[in-house]
């Protein structure tokens, strides 16, 4: 895995770069490496370094938070806790469908608030057809998340969690999760 784990200037987890990008912020003086990866090198013609794993801006990064939680499949399988609106049922990252609440034939769009993620069996039910049409309920109504619910790290983000990873995600889920007794 070559991607890079990055943490505010507080130690927030805050997204994953390509190594590339890291090195250069880390290069440019806007970050710092805290974690590397013991096995992959970087090179050049003169000189070797280790692979950043997990870096962290060294000043605050204003705007960051303020442009909201990216649209991709991922986040959306997260806000939809991994199972379909439809049905309930659990579906892994690779099996589920995008399901446009109100399909694009009849004037939906591809946004937070008209996508849900569905089993294959519930989309191929409902296939063009809004789920009032279909005669099938939503479990929960789309809307754009403000965070992300946390999850188990291994479901989250896969098995390719590299370990350095883990702790700080663990902050992630203790800051931002929900208060158990």
């Amino acid at each position: 895995m070559d991607t890079v784990l990055v943490l505010s200037n507080s130690y927030v987890p805050v997204g994953r770069v390509s190594w590339f990008r890291a090195f250069n912020m880390v290069w440019t003086g806007r970050a710092e490496i805290l974690e590397v990866y013991a096995d992959k090198l970087i090179s050049s013609a003169s000189q070797t370094w280790p692979m950043p794993s997990v870096i962290r801006f060294i000043k605050k990064i204003s705007g960051f938070f303020k442009r909201g939680i990216r649209f991709n499949r991922r986040n959306v399988w997260t806000r939809d806790h991994g199972k379909c609106q439809y049905c309930g049922r659990s579906v892994s990252q690779k099996e589920f469908t995008f399901d446009h609440v109100t399909p694009l034939a009849q004037g939906g769009k591809t946004l937070w608030e008209n996508i849900v993620v569905a089993c294959v069996g519930c989309n191929q039910k409902k296939q063009g057809r809004t789920p009032q049409q279909a005669g099938m309920k939503l479990l929960s109504v789309p809307q754009k998340p403000k965070f992300l619910p946390t999850m188990d790290l291994d479901r989250m983000w896969g098995t390719d969690v590299p370990a350095s990873w883990k702790d700080y995600l663990g902050s992630y889920a203790y800051w931002l999760g929900d208060l158990k007794d």
